[in-house]
């Protein structure tokens, strides 16, 4: 299979596609997920092979403005990531802490959690945790009814 580059360039209401590898190799395409194609079959025509052949990779060339803040919603979206991962991980240490001492349920309701959540944030089927939890001693009696 061969493999092309790509340029997209937006020229008026069409995406202007060039072929670096292969010069005099353009086409265009209305929208940017159509360009792929068009640029497939105008590498097609001009090498004659079929389409499926070809694989392509647009990189569309873009503005200064449109590259910064792509930037910077990229970043946003790693911390994002990164806040979320730091957050599991928290909780996770919270519940195995709480649940040393307090039920699924008490330690959920600390949490602000469900105790089916706290369950999965303990990984339940973990050997370790049931193991902690049936050689604590019990105290206190239980009322039979």
């Amino acid at each position: 299979m061969s493999a092309y580059r790509v340029t997209a360039r937006r020229a008026g209401d069409w995406w202007a596609l060039e072929i670096p590898d292969l010069p005099g190799v353009f086409s265009q395409a209305k929208r940017l997920d159509r360009a792929d194609e068009a640029a497939r079959e105008a590498i097609a025509a001009m090498l004659d092979i079929e389409p499926e052949e070809i694989e392509v990779t647009v990189e569309p060339e873009l503005p200064e403005e449109a590259r910064r803040v792509l930037a910077q919603a990229e970043d946003a979206r790693r911390a994002a990531r990164e806040a979320a991962d730091a957050e599991r991980e928290a909780m996770r240490r919270a519940a195995a802490v709480l649940t040393r001492d307090l039920s699924q349920r008490d330690a959920g309701r600390v949490m602000g959690v469900s105790f089916q959540r706290v369950s999965q944030l303990l990984g339940s089927g973990s050997a370790a945790h049931r193991t902690s939890r049936r050689e604590k001693p019990r105290t206190g009696r239980r009322v039979q009814r």
